[in-house]
Order: C-alpha cells, then sequence, then structure tokens
C-alpha cells in the first residue's frame, strides 16, 4: 500500500496492525503499580502508627480496661508477636518500648522498601 493518498504531498495513514492473541505481559500497567505500593506502605503505616500507639498508651498509663486500649494492645501484641521478649529489661517502660518499637521499625522498613521496589519496576 503506498503512503501517498489521493491528494499530493498528504500521507494516509493505515491504522496500527492488531495486537496479538493472548495477554501482553512485556508492558506493565504503572498504575497498578502504583496502587499496590501504595497499599503496602499504607498497610505498613497502620500497623507501625498501631504499635507507636500502644507504646504511646503504655507510657500515659492509659486505662487498661477501656475498650479502645483492649483493642490497640490486643493489635500491637498480635502485630509484634513473633518479637515480643526480645529484649528483657528491668525497667517495664523500656522493654515495651523496645519490644513493640523494634516490629514498628521493621514494618515501616520493609513496606516502604517493597513498596519502592515496586515503583521502580
Amino acid at each position: 500500500m503506498s503512503n501517498t493518498g489521493p491528494a499530493s504531498g498528504y500521507q494516509s495513514y493505515d491504522p496500527p496492525p492488531p495486537p496479538p492473541p493472548g495477554p501482553d505481559h512485556s508492558a506493565r500497567n504503572p498504575a497498578a503499580g502504583r496502587r499496590a505500593a501504595l497499599t503496602i506502605c499504607t498497610i505498613a503505616d497502620v500497623a507501625a502508627g498501631l504499635l507507636g500507639l500502644w507504646i504511646v498508651l503504655y507510657l500515659l498509663d492509659a486505662n487498661q480496661s477501656n475498650p479502645f486500649v483492649e483493642f490497640v494492645h490486643g493489635m500491637a501484641d498480635w502485630l509484634s508477636g513473633w518479637a515480643q521478649d526480645i529484649f528483657t529489661m528491668d525497667t517495664e517502660g523500656l522493654r515495651v518500648v523496645l519490644n513493640y518499637g523494634l516490629p514498628a521499625v521493621i514494618y515501616l522498613l520493609i513496606g516502604h522498601g517493597i513498596a519502592a521496589r515496586i515503583n521502580r519496576a
């Protein structure tokens, strides 16, 4: 087929060829990657936030029988279950800060690291 149209000097543009059958995995959807990275960051931030909130509530001597404090304590125990009693200090406040603060920092580092890796890809 010729690239010159009926009028001299104008080009006719042929439609692009149809895509090959099946899914095309060669090009990634950048919007989906950003959404996944944002989701991972959000989950890591919420986990670290709950752990940090429990540290603050404990240090401020919050009422342990309050339903909100019980919820935060339960979630913090669940999120930091793998790191419980890594540090055994004589000072109870320091023990809570270290045993709940370490998982919070690790969640932030891993979550934001994975998200950055996804955004780069």
